[in-house]
């Protein structure tokens, strides 16, 4: 009976004793919250933010203004209709929502979403409109915080993953190797054009690299003093890109690119070796690419004649000529579409 009491008594003191810990515990913790009450705000630095070169968060009323461009754009009845919207954006209506959805499944970066805070973010639309705008009008990426309610970084990245989304997503389609069908067609379509044989024709174009480091301008610097990357491409008539080949320093010329490029190479391994054509009784084996006078003078390249004195020359080199401009019309449109490739690149 004895030893009983003698555990009970032991077990009343070991409580009283958790509890006189746990009150010493609450009257610090309640001290330190008065303290840090009672001290003075931290000094902002000199942007505006609580750390040093940091400004403050500004509130852009990024859900307002994604209401206002639904009552824009996107309503039944939009204040901009359609042409528009084709103007602003560079695509129908239709093909915007077909890129939102397949994007948004691809991606869920471009998902509407909440921070720590519960704020509320940018929305797919603005995500899309702020690339779009950069890649269609070439605008630079602060001007996108007005009307789109997105910093500088922001919309650098929201324009870096909706390329990165797109590729992913239609690459396969649209940027597949062709097929032999696909030859066979653009054969027919040029025989009826007047050059049978022909498949598309050849040219490069100078894309300016306004932030070129250094160290590489003296390799990147064009005939005409800017710093410039080199793209080649061949193209058709309707306007679709059949080889790309780019990243070349803009000091080369079309034949420095053509010696690097696997453009010959597929050439002579891929459809090229099975097609066969007839001209003036004589059959030929390999398809052929209209160039201008600067590429060497081999049996896949036809140029123009350079000073014809009869009428059957002049008339070859008009229709050369005229069918040549397929690749050099790609190249406008491109950069007529996509305002971006026309502005020199920053990186």
């Amino acid at each position: 009976m004895d030893d009983w009491m003698a555990r009970l008594e032991a077990a009343r003191q070991a409580f009283l004793d958790d509890n006189e810990e746990d009150e010493a515990n609450m009257e610090m913790a309640l001290g330190q919250l008065q303290d840090n009450m009672d001290a003075p705000p931290p000094r902002r630095a000199a942007g505006g933010g609580l750390s040093q070169g940091k400004r403050a968060n500004i509130e852009r009323a990024r859900v307002l203004m994604d209401e206002r461009m639904h009552l824009d754009y996107f309503a039944e009845v939009p204040v901009w209709g359609p042409a528009y919207f084709r103007r602003r954006y560079r695509i129908r209506r239709s093909l915007f929502f077909t890129i939102l959805d397949r994007v948004c499944a691809r991606d869920s970066y471009f998902l509407q979403k909440q921070d720590a805070c519960g704020l509320v973010g940018l929305s797919a639309r603005q995500k899309i409109t702020v690339a779009l705008r950069m890649l269609s009008l070439g605008v630079c990426a602060d001007a996108m915080d007005d009307y789109c309610r997105t910093s500088e970084t922001t919309a650098m990245e929201c324009m870096k993953m909706f390329c990165v989304a797109v590729r992913a997503e239609f690459g396969e389609h649209h940027l597949r190797q062709s097929t032999h069908e696909d030859f066979l067609k653009q054969l027919g379509i040029n025989s009826a054009r007047g050059f049978p044989g022909m498949f598309v024709s050849l040219d490069c174009i100078h894309y300016e690299w306004k932030n070129c480091p250094v160290v590489w301008q003296g390799d990147y610097g064009d005939r005409e003093g800017r710093r410039s990357i080199i793209l080649e491409a061949v193209a058709d008539q309707s306007l679709h890109i059949w080889h790309v080949f780019f990243g070349l320093p803009g000091s080369n010329n079309d034949l420095n690119v053509l010696d690097r490029s696997p453009l010959i190479h597929d050439m002579l391994v891929g459809e090229a070796t099975d097609m066969t054509f007839e001209v003036n009784g004589q059959e030929y084996n390999m398809y052929y690419l209209l160039t201008d006078g600067i590429y060497p003078p081999w049996s896949c390249f036809v140029q123009s004649i350079h000073e014809p004195d009869d009428e059957k020359k002049k008339h070859f080199a008009s229709r050369q000529e005229a069918c040549r401009k397929d690749v050099e019309r790609c190249f406008g449109v491109l950069q007529a579409r996509f305002s971006i490739i026309r502005n020199p690149c920053r990186q």
